[in-house]
């Protein structure tokens, strides 16, 4: 099998809603540790469609093969994002979405019994433009250690909160496109204690989606309190892409 060191394969990290690229870091140190080249984009978090175009514009410009790997609503950016593009050699969902085409993300968490999100949610507004403004949304600070971080300390859970990034309300609206899952390999991490996206949702829709499916106890941020077991699934899956 081939060492992912020599793969040839770069991982772009899609991060999720009420984050940022930073929330790679503990991760990106090992993979790049490894000798795996690693892209972690920031993510303009305005929309399914808006989004995916992004991200598909930073993979249609990575030299050779790559592995697309989401957390949370970045599972959804990735799914629609990679459709069609020969670089895109497979898909890793961590704590992440893996709609079907026409599924809204609203729809989804609608059904989690898991999720404690939507109470948390807090409405602000954006410009977008043209003089009117649109929703976006923040988690509550009080509730992100609970709902996004129950297994990081206390003190980053809080750090983590006071710089969140918000998700345009329209993210949770909009109709997913055509699934990458449907033409490439994909595994998935899904957090047992997943209290933001939901861990039944997640787990379903990894099912649904033909992923190879890893298990963790933790949190909705999975990937910052065990980086290394994220890594290993990562690494597994460019050495079976590569």
């Amino acid at each position: 099998m081939t060492d992912a060191r020599n793969s040839g394969v770069t991982v772009v990290l899609v991060h999720g809603a009420f984050a940022d690229a930073g929330s790679w870091a503990p991760l990106a140190e090992i993979l790049q540790r490894e000798g795996v080249a690693v892209l972690a984009p920031a993510l303009p978090l305005r929309g399914i469609a808006f989004d995916s175009d992004y991200i598909r514009s930073v993979f249609s410009q990575v030299d050779g093969p790559l592995l697309a790997v989401g957390h949370s609503y970045g599972g959804a950016i990735i799914t629609n994002a990679a459709t069609g593009l020969d670089q895109v050699k497979g898909l890793v969902f961590v704590s992440g979405f893996a709609p079907e085409e026409g599924q809204t993300l609203g729809e989804v968490e609608g059904t989690s019994r898991d999720s404690a999100l939507a109470p948390a949610l807090v409405q602000k507004n954006y410009p977008v433009g043209d003089g009117t403004t649109a929703v976006e949304l923040y988690v509550a600070e009080a509730e992100f250690p609970r709902v996004f971080a129950a297994d990081l300390p206390d003190a980053l859970a809080k750090v983590l909160a006071a710089s969140q990034r918000p998700v345009a309300a329209a993210a949770f609206e909009e109709k997913n496109g055509v699934p990458a899952w449907k033409s490439l390999p994909s595994w998935a991490v899904v957090a047992t204690g997943d209290k933001a996206a939901g861990s039944d949702v997640l787990l379903q829709l990894a099912e649904h989606a033909g992923a190879q499916i890893t298990t963790l106890e933790g949190s909705h941020l999975i990937m910052m309190s065990q980086p290394q077991r994220v890594a290993d699934v990562i690494l597994e899956a460019i050495r079976a892409v590569a």
